[in-house]
């Protein structure tokens, strides 16, 4: 972690390799955001599935979890993913989602959220890390 204290510019992301190791149920998490047709396509799946993704940006071939694929690329591009009443962390982590990952300041999420970016940075730099939501190092 950086020694500097966060403010409304630093940029945050999910943190998945954080989620993985203190979140027993990230899987199981992860499922319950897949649309009804995804969740159909992985009813049988019990292991993990993981497949190579190509980051737009970069053109650097990373391999990750197919159920986060499938959430990133098809079920949280759908209108009802993010929604006025979805509560602030979950708000947060599904704009992350929605946006592929991509690093976003306090300020970024609340242009996206209509929520105030001073109660998203003292959210996501409280003492406690909410799904793995933390600022980028």
């Amino acid at each position: 972690m950086s020694l500097l204290k966060p403010n409304s510019k630093t940029p945050f992301h999910i943190d998945f390799e954080w989620w993985q190791q203190n979140e027993n149920d990230w899987h199981v998490f992860l499922r319950g955001l897949l649309c009804q047709e995804h969740q159909d396509a992985f009813a049988e799946m019990t292991d993990d599935h993981l497949i190579d993704w190509v980051d737009a940006a970069t053109a650097e071939v990373k391999t990750v979890d197919g159920v986060q694929n499938a959430i990133m690329t098809h079920c949280a591009l759908q209108s009802d993913f993010v929604g006025e009443r979805t509560a602030m962390v979950d708000a947060v982590f599904r704009t992350f989602l929605v946006n592929a990952n991509v690093p976003m300041s306090a300020e970024d999420l609340a242009k996206k959220l209509g929520r105030p970016a001073d109660t998203i940075l003292r959210t996501l730099t409280g003492a406690r890390v909410y799904r793995g939501l933390r600022p980028l190092q």
